[in-house]
């Protein structure tokens, strides 16, 4: 009898609980094909087709054009999006997505791991697919993100994630993609408890750290060349990817001169492909840059400049800056639970001298180049995935960025979960009567 009221209780506490919040379901495979048509559809390379015809089927794009387009609609669902706009999937560079999940609850955060050279810790066997924060980066049209480890000289290796799976198995779009290495600073600033101001000083582990890099890079060289006699090493193993090309270096740095150290250091030690993220200053050496060919992954857009004598809004306009020297950038956002802004991170730079179609490329297309995935995501071209999107209006624009249909790899996602079911349960609660 006790036994049969403690199960009627747990199961009365479950059904209370999953009525609570709403599930969020990864979708099946695309079974039917699928035709947009009606909307302006943006290519995501700078390219936009008016009254567009997007078709796809088995999760590839079979059709991209317009309304003129002799084009056979036997066989597929067509869908009327007149009025709207399409969009290829938004890519989220250099994110703990799936890692963290409130920052104030250590038990919810695994992005760091202990010890300074990590570069065998694996970002994505630590992904979270249950995450409440990944439906909320969705409804804004992030489908894709880079889930990366924080912390530590070399933090591990990141991962490219599709955000619409059971389990990280699942999600996985490309693995092992890259090393973060967070490069040292020759200064920190310290927070002088007497005069409540804060002081720059020396860091005297700035030497320690340059030394453990060479250490680490030196090692791999030497295991490279002589893998096949030596005893397996995880750590040299993930790092041996940064040598022969397969792994990217993303260099996580702001301020110009610790970027050309940085880049002469990975240069010397012969990794082929080098990434910088942060770039804080990067404005200030926009030729050494560009003749090292170097892409840059920019971070919080809505921050300070980093010198007092810069201009307020010299972030807003830091992308344009590199755009007019050549330089292939894309944007980032540090801090995962409001990640989801980074449409209106691009929106900020149009604004601010690239134009609408230049700031979308920021997140679609120039950002699968420097992530090295631009021949399956990025832009609306047939044989492409079919990652992309409908809103009602701009995407760019947080008024207008609303969501009416989403696919990933031709899936249609479920736009509805916690937030949505929480705005439907109040959202009569304050009217006046």
């Amino acid at each position: 009898m006790k036994r049969s009221i403690l199960l009627i209780f747990l199961l009365a506490g479950f059904t209370n609980l999953t009525m609570a919040q709403t599930m969020v379901i990864p979708a099946n495979p695309q079974s039917t094909p699928l035709l947009l048509v009606g909307a302006t559809a943006h290519i995501g390379n700078g390219q936009v087709i008016q009254d567009a015809i997007i078709g796809f089927d088995q999760g590839k794009l079979t059709v991209v054009g317009d309304a003129t387009q002799n084009f056979d609609k036997a066989g597929y669902k067509v869908i009327n999006v007149a009025g709207k706009h399409i969009y290829p999937g938004f890519i989220l560079p250099a994110t703990d997505l799936g890692l963290t999940e409130v920052s104030a609850v250590k038990a919810t955060i695994d992005n760091d791991e202990t010890g300074s050279i990590n570069p065998n810790v694996r970002s994505i066997i630590a992904y979270n697919t249950d995450s409440e924060l990944i439906p909320t980066l969705r409804f804004n049209g992030i489908l894709i993100a880079q889930v990366r480890a924080f912390g530590g000289l070399i933090s591990g290796s990141s991962s490219i994630v599709q955000l619409d799976a059971w389990n990280w198995e699942d999600a996985l779009f490309q693995a092992d993609d890259g090393i973060y290495l967070n490069w040292p600073n020759r200064e920190k600033r310290l927070f002088d408890e007497k005069t409540f101001t804060f002081k720059t000083v020396p860091n005297e582990n700035y030497s320690p750290q340059i030394r453990q890099l060479e250490e680490i890079f030196t090692e791999t060289l030497s295991y490279k060349n002589n893998e096949q006699n030596q005893k397996a090493n995880l750590k040299l193993m993930a790092m041996k990817g940064l040598l022969d090309g397969s792994k990217r270096l993303f260099l996580n740095v702001n301020d110009a001169k610790g970027i050309i150290e940085g880049v002469k250091f990975a240069k010397k030690m012969q990794v082929k492909n080098i990434v910088i993220v942060g770039g804080g200053e990067a404005y200030l050496i926009k030729d050494f840059l560009k003749a090292e060919n170097l892409p840059v992954i920019l971070g919080n857009v809505h921050s300070l400049p980093r010198r007092e004598d810069d201009d307020v809004d010299l972030p807003y306009k830091m992308a344009y800056l590199l755009h007019q020297q050549g330089i292939l950038t894309g944007l980032s956002y540090r801090g995962t639970q409001s990640s989801r802004n980074l449409p209106f991170f691009a929106g900020t730079t149009g604004a601010y001298g690239l134009g609408k179609e230049e700031a979308l490329k920021l997140i679609t297309s120039n950002t699968a180049k420097i992530l090295g995935i631009d021949k399956r995501v990025g832009s609306l071209e047939v044989g492409k995935e079919a990652t992309l999107f409908v809103s009602e209006g701009d995407a760019l624009d947080m008024r207008t960025n609303r969501l009416l249909h989403a696919f990933i790899n031709g899936r249609q996602l479920q736009l509805d979960a916690t937030q949505q079911a929480l705005y439907e349960k109040y959202k009569n609660k304050y009217q006046e009567e």
